[in-house]
């Protein structure tokens, strides 16, 4: 819900007076995440989490993807949509929101009912000169109802964000 709130309206504001899904280059990032995953279902575990955010973005929408590992054998890939203040305010702070459906394969880890895993986050953090970017983020893993109940696994993590050079 707040990846929709936030993205939906910086389109309605700053996008659609010029071109609702205008596309502007981006410089591509790799991202690397460390976590600790927290659920009902299972004592706290830790996850490694490798992404790409894309070399562009349509409107206030940059395509992302995602591959997370966990030490207890989980696994889940997903490709979605980031957004970020970085796009509205000039400044080297910034807060970001993201959506991305993804695979799940639940291994030793939390059983969240099923394979199609929706993946939500919130994070806070800072552009350096360079374009790297570090941010704190916590994010929510759940069937979003799909299924009966919806057991859902959350990560609090520190992410390292560095431009790709192509």
């Amino acid at each position: 819900l707040i990846w929709v709130l936030t993205s939906f309206t910086d389109m309605a504001l700053n996008d659609c007076p010029s071109g609702c899904l205008d596309t502007e280059k981006q410089p591509p990032q790799v991202l690397y995440q460390l976590g600790n995953l927290q659920s009902d279902g299972f004592q706290s575990e830790y996850e490694a989490y490798l992404g790409y955010d894309s070399h562009r973005r349509r409107g206030p929408f940059r395509p992302t993807y995602g591959l997370s590992l966990t030490t207890d054998g989980a696994a889940w890939f997903g490709i979605g949509w980031k957004w970020s203040t970085q796009y509205v305010y000039d400044t080297p702070f910034f807060i970001e929101t993201s959506m991305m459906p993804g695979v799940y394969r639940q291994g030793d880890g939390a059983d969240l009912d099923g394979t199609l895993q929706f993946r939500s986050a919130l994070g806070i953090g800072y552009t350096f000169d360079n374009g790297s970017k570090v941010t704190i983020s916590y994010d929510s893993m759940s069937n979003a109802d799909f299924r009966d109940g919806s057991p859902s696994r959350e990560t609090l993590a520190i992410r390292w964000s560095t431009n790709w050079e192509q």
